[in-house]
């Protein structure tokens, strides 16, 4: 919302030396957010002047059309003479009354006005436009020309309002009511001890049986509707330039004169307000539900398809208007053609939800629709079509129409009861009953009562609905600068825990190997899933729905993590790192189909235990998951020697890092899940009470999804859940223990069938060396038909031998080799090679 200074000291009467910046400073204090304060024309220097074009030379020879003028500027050259000036303009004419800067002024950007030599001729100064005035866009092109009641001298820095300075305030959605002149400038009078000329304290005439016909069939959409009639404008007639002035300091375009009046009262009294051509208006004027399909074509030229909770305002053919948002082509006032004598003013009162869904649906936000979604004062609907009607009369010489439409849905106020006492338990400070009347009384309250106060809250204020908000607003107004800082004494804690702890050392040690983390959104969209090509049946598919999502195409929570990692992955490549390796920990969500419906919490006590439990049973299951996703080069080529790319098996060591921190030790197997390689996935099980549990899965990702996702050829990945894996974690890790004495080491090649996973036959060598094994590794993978016979391989490892007590003989260190081969070849059908 943009307060122009000058417009707002017409309803408080701030001392004259307050500056924008003072108000600024103010209404921050009063909870506002100002953002910025512009200075308009500050660097404005006259003489700028009202001329009048005497004669017009047409200079001929030149590349585009100019023009030699004289312009009559009285005395303001300080001769009378008329002054000579070189025009590119062509939008005037001899008579006009035109905007003139003469030599020694500087207008704004720094652009200092002296005479000059050009086209052949000497230019004494400057015929103005809108642009070169920092006026901002008025409606019009070229040069501006003023209507010919204004006197020939007259200074045009104060005629046009040129120096003034705006205030820009953000207002968020629960403050409404600051989205017009009226709310700032109650919050101003407020701020400074003031009192307010409140614009909205007009006589307004009662309804009568003579008005515009008007029928509601939509109560709950529409709890108001006022309709006012102005008849024999002026077609002619044009907005004055104070109005024009005030409509573009607040960031609106000038159109025509009854459009004009309506955005002019909709920013003095935040109710929007919509005027037809009555001439176009065919019977009663009607508010209902769209039916499905329905189509209306708005102001804007666009033929829309309406829905079937689309409110819309109708006449004897149909929709006119999409109400609350924009009116409908066909009874706008058009001035073009300057037909237009009569108008019937609308002011409603329409249902926020319904117009913000509405805006929504159709792409179409609109100043009528930002208001209406946050609240506008239904009590001002009269007024604010009455100040309309008392425009139009003044400014087009209109005439009243006696006859007045109201259609009112009976409401009774709303009351809030809070102890006296409540800001000050809120706040801790110790405002009493006193100060917290008068600042609700300042918020627009009515209050009665003592100890426990009773409150009817204004109608311009929907936002107040429980003592909370009351005592909020006595904090805001009293200072939330004048609170305490008075830090919180916790009781003594424990320290992380073991989840906490389990967290945190995996980033480290992800960190530690190169990873890079990178945190992303919990959103995603189906269409991310497709490209992974997760089946219709996966249980990655089915997501928590957000009813408000930030993003129509990410209206879901994560079922997985690899989405927003993989986009980060592709950004940074897209960007010329090439060489990444990342990760992010975080929750997955994972809806079982139990989910209860959510209740409200109390705000005036604690929750129990069983609403706690109530809420926790309405969410989904979120499992603490973690993620790796590389490509490009693992190792970097150098001077010492080649580099190596990431691959499946990078993926794979990264899950057993994470494993390792938690005390897990990790099988492996081959397996198909998408979205990895089929040929290059392995399956990441742990033991899990007692029973072997699938926690993740690590490889190369497939082919398709790496094109689909625009991903750097074979990009690998792994996602393991860290929940499972600290429920296979033994506790605590302990430290292992030390030898003094030396090892031994045996290395043994054993060929099995080419299906038999390695962690197979490594878990047998484990189990059957027995206490004397220290550790094992799988240093070489052989394959081949004519040295092992078909569908054999060749697994070689080193078997690691050592005795905490003594040095282990080579028959000691032999025989736990051997009990492990046999095992291995009870158990695989394993045979030493050669």
């Amino acid at each position: 919302m943009r307060v122009p200074l000058s417009w707002l000291r017409e309803y408080v009467d701030l001392p004259a030396t307050e500056t924008g910046r003072d108000v600024q400073a103010k209404l921050v204090s009063a909870g506002l957010e100002v953002e910025t304060v512009e200075l308009l024309g500050a660097d404005l220097k006259g003489p700028l002047v009202v001329g009048q074009v005497l004669t017009i030379e047409e200079l001929e020879g030149f590349k585009k059309p100019i023009r030699f003028c004289t312009v009559d500027v009285g005395t303001a050259n300080g001769t009378g003479e008329p002054q000579e000036i070189v025009c590119g303009a062509r939008n005037f004419a001899v008579g006009d009354k035109v905007v003139v800067v003469l030599p020694g002024a500087v207008l704004p950007g720094n652009f200092a006005i002296a005479a000059r030599k050009t086209y052949g001729k000497t230019s004494h100064g400057m015929i103005c436009s809108s642009d070169e005035l920092g006026m901002g866009d008025d409606g019009t092109k070229g040069i501006i020309v003023l209507t010919p009641e204004h006197e020939v001298g007259t200074d045009a820095i104060e005629l046009l309002q040129l120096v003034d300075e705006v205030l820009d305030i953000a207002v968020t959605p629960d403050r409404g009511y600051c989205l017009s002149m009226r709310g700032i400038a109650r919050e101003t009078a407020t701020a400074y001890g003031l009192p307010l000329r409140d614009p909205a304290l007009l006589d307004v005439p009662g309804p009568n049986a003579f008005g515009h016909p008007v029928r509601i069939s939509e109560p709950l959409g529409c709890d108001r509707f006022t309709a006012r009639t102005v008849t024999g404008l002026d077609p002619e007639a044009t907005s004055p330039i104070w109005l024009r002035r005030r409509l573009q300091k607040a960031g609106m375009r000038a159109v025509n004169l009854s459009v004009d009046v309506t955005n002019y009262v909709m920013l003095e009294l935040g109710q929007p307000l919509h005027a037809y051509d009555r001439a176009r208006v065919q019977g009663t004027i009607g508010v209902r539900r769209a039916e499905q399909g329905e189509k209306l074509t708005t102001l804007d030229g666009v033929q829309r398809v309406l829905d079937a909770e689309d409110l819309v305002i109708t006449d004897d053919r149909g929709a006119i208007g999409l109400a609350g948002v924009m009116g409908g082509a066909n009874t706008e006032i058009d001035e073009t053609d300057g037909t237009t004598t009569e108008v019937v003013v609308e002011a409603a009162h329409f249902d926020a939800l319904s117009i913000a869904r509405t805006a929504r649906r159709h792409k179409l936000a609109s100043e009528a629709s930002k208001r209406f979604e946050r609240g506008v004062d239904p009590q001002a609907a009269s007024a604010a079509a009455q100040r309309t009607v008392d425009l139009l009369v003044l400014l087009a010489g209109g005439t009243a129409d006696a006859g007045v439409t109201e259609v009112i849905a009976p409401s009774a106020p709303h009351t809030i009861t809070i102890p006296a006492d409540h800001p000050d338990k809120v706040a801790g400070v110790g405002y009493g009953r006193e100060t917290v009347v008068r600042r609700l009384q300042q918020v627009g309250c009515d209050v009665y009562g003592q100890d426990e106060l009773i409150v009817t809250v204004p109608s311009w204020r929907p936002d107040l609905t429980d003592p909370n908000d009351l005592a909020e607003e006595v904090i805001r107004l009293e200072g939330y600068e004048n609170l305490p800082s008075t830090l919180p004494k916790p009781p003594a804690g424990r320290g992380l825990t073991e989840r906490q702890r389990l967290h945190r050392r995996v980033g480290r040690v992800l960190a530690g190997a190169g990873y890079v983390e990178a945190p992303n959104y919990p959103f995603i969209g189906s269409q991310v899933l497709d490209d992974l090509g997760i089946d219709a049946d996966d249980p990655r598919r089915t997501v928590v729905t957000l009813v408000n999502p930030l993003s129509d195409e990410e209206p879901a929570l994560r079922t997985t993590l690899l989405p927003g990692l993989l986009g980060a992955l592709r950004r940074n490549d897209g960007r010329g790192s090439h060489d990444l390796a990342l990760f992010e920990t975080g929750p997955v969500f994972r809806p079982t189909g139990e989910e209860r419906v959510a209740v409200r919490l109390p705000v005036d006590r604690r929750p129990t235990e069983e609403e706690l439990a109530g809420l926790d049973a309405a969410l989904p299951r979120q499992p603490r998951r973690v993620a790796v996703v590389l490509a490009g080069a693992r190792e970097q080529a150098g001077w010492w020697g080649k580099g190596r790319s990431g691959d499946w098996a990078d993926a794979v060591e990264a899950a057993r890092l994470v494993a390792r921190e938690a005390g897990v030790e990790l099988t492996v197997r081959g397996d198909q899940h998408a979205p990895w390689h089929p040929g290059r996935c392995a399956a990441l099980y742990a033991v899990v009470d007692g029973a072997q549990t699938l926690v993740g899965h690590a490889g190369e990702l497939h082919p398709r999804v790496v094109k689909a996702l625009h991903l750097p050829e074979r990009t690998c990945a792994m996602e393991v859940e860290l929940d499972l894996l600290e429920a296979a974690s033994a506790g605590v890790v302990k430290g292992p223990r030390i030898s003094t004495f030396p090892v031994a080491t045996q290395d043994v090649a054993l060929v099995v069938d080419r299906s038999v996973p390695h962690a197979d036959v490594e878990a047998a060598l484990r189990e059957g060396a027995g206490e004397l094994l220290e550790s094992i590794r799988l240093f070489d993978v052989y394959e081949s038909a004519q040295q092992l016979g078909e569908g054999k391989k060749s697994l070689a490892y080193a078997l690691r031998f050592r005795a905490g007590d003594r040095t282990l003989t080579v028959d000691e260190a032999s025989a736990a080799r051997d009990a492990a081969v046999a095992l291995a070849g009870e158990r695989t059908g394993a045979v030493l090679r050669g």
